[in-house]
């Protein structure tokens, strides 16, 4: 039976998270015309982690990390993955959920059949997640390829990149709500440039100013960019459940506050 006689017959109520998962079919099947954009996502990180881990860390040599020396190219590739996956979460719920929602009014074509405005919000936040699935598997790929993995840890960087990943396209989610032309996505840049660049991601935290600690420890791609750096670099303990649950509740909250957004925009 096919997924649109499925959302023809079966009352609203039976299909209960269905619905999102049919919105997540929907967008495969648009971006299948794409795919090389698509594709294109997953190299700008691949030639920072070249560029900087491999062609600076040769001049920069050994991190201490945990107590023990690490090469620098080893150090930064978790925070080079940390950093593609909140890209990736960020530009696919604000950019391209500004124009579906803004322009291409797709939503509602969408509203007319049994979708919800929270199973929209819920299906972009699961297509975000399954893009930032497919750029994961890549860099940790290389990573592997390069030799860049200190620990049998390393086998679960997807699955922690996708809670970095479910973290931003809630807040991503949210904040696209709050957006009246293109140029608000201009925000965006300038909330997601200091994130990567001040999130001890090619620095140690220990080497910014004491009144920076603080501050760099609370945000979200800090917390990302210790999880994969624990995991990589086999220095698991508890502090690592703490930035699990931070971005867990961090991506549960903002998906929540999106999907009451979504519901008073689209449903009038």
């Amino acid at each position: 039976m096919s997924t649109g006689l499925v959302v023809r017959v079966l009352p609203p109520a039976l299909l209960g998270a269905r619905r999102s998962a049919l919105w997540v079919e929907r967008q495969w099947v648009a971006s299948r015309r794409i795919w090389l954009v698509l594709v294109s996502g997953a190299f700008e990180p691949l030639l920072y982690l070249l560029a900087i881990g491999v062609g600076v860390g040769a001049l920069v040599g050994d991190v201490t990390y945990g107590g023990q020396p690490v090469p620098y190219a080893s150090w930064v590739a978790p925070a080079m993955l940390a950093a593609s996956a909140m890209n990736g979460a960020v530009y696919e719920t604000t950019g391209n959920v500004f124009f579906r929602m803004r322009y291409s009014k797709v939503y509602d074509g969408a509203l007319a059949t049994p979708l919800e405005p929270r199973d929209l919000a819920l299906g972009e936040l699961i297509w975000a997640l399954l893009r930032g699935a497919a750029y994961a598997v890549s860099f940790a790929v290389v990573m592997a390829v390069l030799g860049l993995m200190e620990s049998w840890w390393s086998l679960l960087l997807v699955p922690a990149a996708l809670l970095i990943g479910l973290a931003f396209a809630g807040l991503g989610l949210y904040a696209v709500t709050f957006m009246r032309s293109w140029t608000d996505l201009d925000l965006v840049q300038l909330v997601t440039l200091p994130l990567f660049l001040f999130s001890a991601t090619f620095v140690p935290l220990d080497d910014y100013p004491a009144w920076a600690e603080p501050i760099v420890v609370v945000t979200p791609l800090y917390q990302g960019v210790a999880l994969l750096r624990d995991l990589s670099l086999g220095s698991v303990g508890p502090a690592t459940l703490g930035h699990v649950a931070y971005l867990v509740v961090l991506g549960l909250t903002g998906l929540a506050l999106a999907g009451r957004r979504f519901s008073r925009m689209l449903v009038r």
